[in-house]
């Protein structure tokens, strides 16, 4: 029996994730009677049913399941192969550092200049993306190594911790929980977040694939904040680096705390990478300590 080639595991997943032969042959930019084809040509190859076809609807088999999870790892692995490669041949090779702009505790700065002492370090790379995706980016091969908040899907990739920090509550000063110093998420029924989602679900979730983003950056974020559109949920270092008039900050009791945390590729053998995650953990470990020293202080 021969292996699926990787086109033949293109396609199944295109009709996988469509479930309409003729959606998934026009997001392929490929005619259907050949995509149908393809299809049929893997089922007798593999022995099994894929999909079941009614005049109505196309449905996914238990094999069709389990081979559409493989596949998407599968897949993940051959784009991120080629993306690793092309970078490694690259004549000036860099560290790719993936991160949503200003979601770094305010850390970045140091991390970079401690990094850069290291014999192993390469010039660094900011590959800056929307909230949520750096994991994949690093999946994918689009980057060496990531800051995260945790929770994080963590499929492939190590991390460490850096800082934990408190999460608030950003709205419009207008807004009549503003005269509030303190919320639960129970009162911010009837807000949402950037993503669409109800801000009392508490999850600090990126949209679901297809969904409307109404804000792209912080800027346009506390902009659609500040008329009272949407609340947003930000870290501590965020509040701190962005005060606005038009924006309240407030904390919210039952709203976790978030981790940023460096993760990478969990078969990484880059010296580079191992490089930035010495210099991370230990500009994290400094800050810390001043940050408990300047507690002390204050209290004393």
């Amino acid at each position: 029996m021969n292996d699926p080639e990787v086109r033949q595991l293109r396609y199944f997943v295109a009709v996988a994730e469509e479930l309409h032969f003729g959606r998934a042959a026009a997001r392929l930019s490929m005619a259907q009677p050949p995509l149908s084809r393809s299809i049929r040509d893997l089922e007798r190859q593999l022995g099994v049913t894929l999909f079941e076809r009614t005049t109505r609807q196309v449905k996914l088999t238990g094999a069709g399941e389990v081979l559409l999870r493989d596949a998407r790892t599968a897949l993940e692995a051959v784009t991120a192969a080629a993306h690793r490669a092309r970078h490694a041949g690259s004549a000036s090779p860099r560290l790719r550092i993936a991160l949503k702009a200003d979601i770094d505790g305010g850390l970045l700065p140091q991390i970079l200049d401690a990094y850069s002492t290291d014999p192993a370090a390469l010039p660094p790379e900011l590959v800056l993306g929307g909230f949520g995706a750096q994991p994949q980016a690093l999946r994918d091969g689009l980057a060496d190594v990531a800051l995260v908040l945790r929770p994080v899907d963590d499929r492939g990739l190590d991390s460490e911790p850096l800082l934990t920090e408190p999460v608030l509550v950003a709205m419009a000063a207008t807004d009549p929980l503003a005269a509030r110093t303190q919320l639960c998420l129970a009162d911010l029924a009837g807000r949402n977040l950037p993503s669409g989602a109800p801000a009392d679900d508490g999850r600090m979730a990126p949209p679901p694939p297809g969904a409307t983003r109404p804000a792209s950056n912080l800027s346009e974020i506390f902009s659609l904040v500040e008329t009272g559109s949407i609340v947003f949920f930000a870290p501590a270092s965020v509040a701190r680096r962005n005060p606005r008039p038009g924006i309240a900050y407030r904390p919210v009791s039952d709203l976790p705390n978030c981790t940023l945390a460096v993760a990478w590729p969990q078969d990484a053998r880059s010296p580079a990478v191992a490089a930035f995650v010495r210099a991370a953990c230990a500009i994290a470990v400094a800050h810390r300590a001043q940050a408990e020293t300047h507690m002390h202080g204050t209290t004393a």
